[in-house]
């Protein structure tokens, strides 16, 4: 019971503005989205509980900022329950794409089925409740790659070095979330593990969530890390909303200040590669 008592109700995103008609590159992929149902059981334990908004509330957003395609990320709160998500896939699969969590022992008959729903991702999540973790990526990977896959990776600094040990040694896809919860303020050791990552082609990371990372009430530290990462290594990032921004108790940024702070965050040179291209290659080749 006290798990359930810690499980805090998130906030929910803000009333949908876009004053200054901002819109990102024609086919921008949003990478990273999640959505509910009031009718899905919740895992117990779990790090939050969330407002129970789905996929039509996140094309509301699409519509205003013109995102023509979706990544939805299975939550923690769901656990290997990938039903809601499976969902959203089945009503809109011309434009939406999943990244599952799942037990090790999934039948091929169900990695099959999967696969023509539109999942292309297994999410491992060392930071939240109800995840599957390290473990879980080793026994599933040669297995995931053998259908085009990609693991995804919700991590802190002291891991990145790990994903991409285990994306070299098992030939496969690897994404990092969320910057890998740098922190803004001391970026140098993190950022420099960082593009060690991505110097194997292997592994992408999404610049998605800078509310969720220490230092990042200065915007200008956020710009400096994605743009450091843009100049590097431009055919390795993704970009997410991180809608409808779980886990958030205290505030909750607009939609279109996040936009434009990741616009302006990365040069001109890259806004067709991260929110276009390279999620086109990863998620979008079938």
């Amino acid at each position: 019971m006290a798990d359930v008592e810690e499980a805090r109700l998130c906030l929910p995103p803000r009333p949908l503005r876009n004053p200054g008609q901002l819109r990102l590159p024609e086919g921008t992929c949003d990478c990273h989205l999640h959505v509910f149902s009031a009718g899905a059981p919740l895992a117990n334990p779990r790090s939050y509980t969330p407002q129970m908004l789905g996929i039509e509330a996140w094309l509301a957003v699409a519509e205003s900022f013109g995102i023509a395609r979706g990544v939805v990320v299975q939550p923690s709160v769901y656990g290997l329950d990938n039903h809601v998500l499976l969902d959203a896939l089945a009503a809109h699969s011309d434009r939406l794409r999943g990244v599952v969590v799942v037990d090790a022992a999934i039948s091929d008959e169900e990695l099959d089925a999967l696969d023509r729903s539109g999942v292309r991702g297994v999410r491992i999540n060392l930071r939240n409740k109800a995840g599957i973790g390290l473990d879980a990526a080793e026994a599933l990977a040669p297995r995931i790659r053998a259908r085009g896959w990609h693991l995804q990776f919700q991590v802190g600094p002291d891991e990145i070095d790990s994903v991409a040990t285990l994306a070299i040694r098992h030939d496969i896809g690897a994404v990092i979330d969320h910057l890998a919860f740098m922190p803004l303020d001391t970026p140098a050791r993190a950022l420099a593990s960082l593009k060690r990552a991505l110097d194997d082609r292997r592994v992408h990371v999404k610049i998605s969530a800078p509310y969720r990372l220490l230092g990042s009430a200065d915007p200008e530290r956020y710009a400096s890390v994605v743009g450091a990462l843009a100049a590097s290594h431009p055919d390795s990032l993704l970009w997410g909303s991180d809608w409808p921004h779980t886990e958030l108790f205290e505030t909750v940024p607009e939609e279109d200040d996040l936009i434009a702070l990741a616009l302006e965050a990365l040069p001109a040179a890259a806004h067709g590669h991260v929110f276009v291209d390279n999620p086109a290659r990863l998620y979008w080749t079938r």
